[in-house]
């Protein structure tokens, strides 16, 4: 009912349709770069070099970009990213048509789409709470958690019906079509938030000023509590890269075949959903750092059973238990940040935003290859060092809480009403 209730408010509502269709569109583009770049070169490493290509963006903006990031903090700057990002994508079937295929223009198109998402992700993350009081910015976080899971489950199911008619290459301009809703959705939110416009959030900071903050590395220390969760969400992502071998754990302890790494997928997806419910409406599905820590914990000890599992339901059923973790894991640390004043709000996320990006792909680059012999010891080590990170994630912000200053996140909101 909380999210419905944010849904009546017009500008939620059409933010939050906007960016669904974005991320849409960016689930079937995923899909769409890897089996083009297969198709050309029948070369995994190629694959593996996409992504790659994707995220060193997040990496560089992340540790030199702050000034970019400061003068894109309004949805009029984010509406001109996502029309940058709308040519990029759509300039592929055209080269793809005139040229034949190019595996140097699908990098240089994923490179172009990392660099514009290393600046688009952060600064919408710090918007989005100034659009609600601080009694909703739970609920907001979850519903914003709520459309990339939405997108995750319909992403690939929309992008199979759509290849039934449609050639492979034709997904980038489904792309560009989504990016082209959220620019005109964004533009739509820059005009209502000028001088004179309604205000949803009276008193909070104007939408399309530029954020002002220290420097955004600096801020881990000025709030250490915040700087264990953002480190353990980093290394916790790191070693969610071990998960990447669930179909060689399913072919070798339980002889299954696609189908049941197929219907482990769905499981994660539907328990994803059901849980965000959850997540963005309880209150202590919030607290920091006790309730995130034990979520990553709980991460950790699903990871285990999994690697001892003999049994289809059992792999399914810890995979739905698993994505029911999920939501818990995001919406909490989103909450704790947007608890900040938007400029420091905006480096914290983007420290986070960062670490995730370095940690993911070397968790995805290395653990994979180091579990892919001996699946199930892969799944056992890396849950209880999931575990591990946890506690002491949470023994060093109790430690760290205690002699710093107060860094729970009411006190920077306070300062910014």
């Amino acid at each position: 009912m909380g999210y419905l209730r944010l849904l009546r408010r017009p500008r939620i509502l059409l933010l939050w349709v906007g960016q669904t269709l974005s991320v849409l569109g960016d689930r079937m583009y995923a899909l769409a770069v890897m089996w083009l770049v297969w198709e050309a070169t029948k070369s995994a490493a190629l694959m593996g070099l996409v992504a790659v290509v994707e995220s060193v963006p997040y990496i560089l903006v992340g540790l030199w970009g702050r000034r970019v990031l400061a003068r894109c903090g309004g949805f009029g700057p984010l509406a001109l990213i996502d029309v940058g990002r709308l040519m990029a994508v759509a300039a592929l079937p055209v080269i793809w048509t005139v040229s034949g295929p190019s595996v140097t223009a699908l990098l240089v198109v994923a490179g172009v789409l990392g660099l514009l998402g290393a600046v688009f992700d952060p600064s919408m993350g710090a918007l989005v709470p100034d659009l609600v009081r601080a009694e909703d910015v739970q609920q907001v976080s979850g519903l914003m958690d709520l459309m990339g899971r939405i997108a995750r489950i319909a992403g690939p199911g929309s992008a199979g019906l759509l290849l039934l008619v449609l050639p492979d290459v034709q997904l980038y301009t489904v792309d560009a079509a989504t990016f082209a809703i959220s620019a005109a959705a964004l533009l739509v939110l820059a005009r209502s938030s000028r001088p004179g416009a309604t205000a949803e959030r009276p008193g909070r900071p104007d939408p399309e000023r530029p954020a002002r903050s220290g420097r955004s590395w600096g801020l881990v220390l000025r709030y250490p509590v915040t700087g264990c969760m953002i480190g353990v969400h980093a290394a916790g992502q790191m070693l969610a890269g071990v998960t990447l071998v669930l179909p060689v754990l399913v072919a070798q302890r339980i002889g299954a075949g696609p189908e049941v790494y197929a219907a482990a997928g769905t499981a994660a997806g539907v328990g994803a959903v059901a849980a965000n419910m959850i997540a963005g409406n309880a209150r202590w599905a919030s607290v920091i750092p006790g309730a995130y820590c034990l979520a990553w914990a709980a991460e950790g000890a699903v990871m285990i059973v999994t690697g001892m599992s003999w049994t289809t339901w059992q792999v399914i059923a810890l995979s739905g238990l698993s994505g029911a973790v999920s939501p818990f894991i995001g919406v909490g640390l989103r909450t704790h940040l947007s608890g900040f004043g938007r400029g420091e709000r905006l480096g914290l996320l983007t420290v986070d935003q960062t670490l995730l990006r370095a940690a993911g792909t070397a968790g995805t680059a290395a653990l994979p290859v180091l579990a892919g012999h001996h699946p199930a010891a892969g799944y056992v080590t890396g849950g209880a060092a999931t575990i591990a990170v946890a506690g002491a994630g949470w023994i060093a912000a109790a430690v760290l809480g205690n002699r710093a200053a107060p860094t729970q996140p009411e006190t920077a909101s306070a300062s910014a009403r």
